[in-house]
């Protein structure tokens, strides 16, 4: 986003060196944005966001109740591992390693497919300049573009769903579950 007059230092990303608000998603086989957390300032990591979200222990209970059998989670290097969260492994790897993290980095261009298909719906949000935080809900605007691109989803489907033959919700199904 637009540099903001009040509070550049909250939301200014070092790494990225841009100012910004953050989102945590996660993005299903069949493309819908399941779960959208957020927005928190830049200046937060991606760890501090998936502490504050509390989408581990809630797919942890889920799994205990299902008898371990749930839903995982791939995460990039950023993340730690957990009991639902796997990520990359890191340091000197085994071949069966690297394979799985080559394995895996094929299976995680399929969210970055999610992220470019809403930019590509709703292509202001890309340009930071028209952006502006304390004259517009950047947050909010952030948001209902993930709900209507999960709505263009259930129409038309997705990279994401091809990809893994994975049939979206009919709109009314994903309406009614939505409530």
């Amino acid at each position: 986003m637009c540099r903001p007059s009040r509070h550049q230092r909250e939301t200014y990303n070092g790494h990225k060196k841009v100012h910004a608000l953050k989102f945590q998603s996660i993005l299903t086989p069949n493309g819908l944005i399941a779960n959208l957390f957020g927005p928190i300032p830049g200046r937060r990591h991606d760890a501090f966001m998936l502490a504050e979200s509390n989408i581990l222990a809630r797919l942890e209970t889920q799994q205990h109740i299902r008898g371990g059998h749930g839903y995982h989670l791939y995460g990039d290097s950023g993340y730690p591992i957990r009991e639902v969260l796997i990520s990359p492994y890191r340091g000197n790897l085994s071949a069966a390693q690297q394979e799985f993290n080559s394995a895996m980095s094929k299976v995680r261009v399929s969210v970055e497919w999610g992220f470019g298909k809403m930019l590509q719906l709703f292509a202001f949000l890309d340009f930071k300049k028209n952006l502006k935080l304390h004259k517009q809900a950047v947050g909010k605007t952030y948001a209902v573009a993930a709900i209507l691109t999960n709505v263009h989803t259930c129409l038309y489907g997705s990279q994401t769903s091809s990809k893994f033959d994975c049939i979206p919700p009919k709109l009314d199904q994903y309406i009614h579950n939505s409530e």
